[in-house]
């Protein structure tokens, strides 16, 4: 049986499963993008399927942010948590 790839949510800080969790990426051209497929290139970090998790950044981008290492911006939050809210199954 194959070993499923382990991630931790930069939010509660829970480990989970790579498929069970949300990837958001800094793509190379300085942009933020929800990657569904979890292959896209770029500095990636994750979140939960939980919409709590996904709020709580919301609130304060600072532990995406700082998974992703450049700043995060609040418009680029809510585009964000928007286009995951309507994607995602959250």
């Amino acid at each position: 049986m194959k070993k499923q790839p382990q991630r931790q949510c930069v939010s509660c800080k829970e480990r989970k499963d790579k498929k069970d969790l949300l990837r958001i990426v800094a793509m190379p051209d300085g942009s933020l993008v929800y990657d569904p497929t979890g292959k896209l290139p770029g500095r990636g970090s994750y979140l939960c399927r939980n919409r709590d998790c996904i709020m709580q950044e919301l609130k304060k981008a600072s532990k995406l942010s700082k998974g992703l290492r450049r700043p995060v911006t609040k418009e680029e939050m809510e585009a964000l948590a928007e286009e995951i809210l309507r994607q995602a199954e959250v």
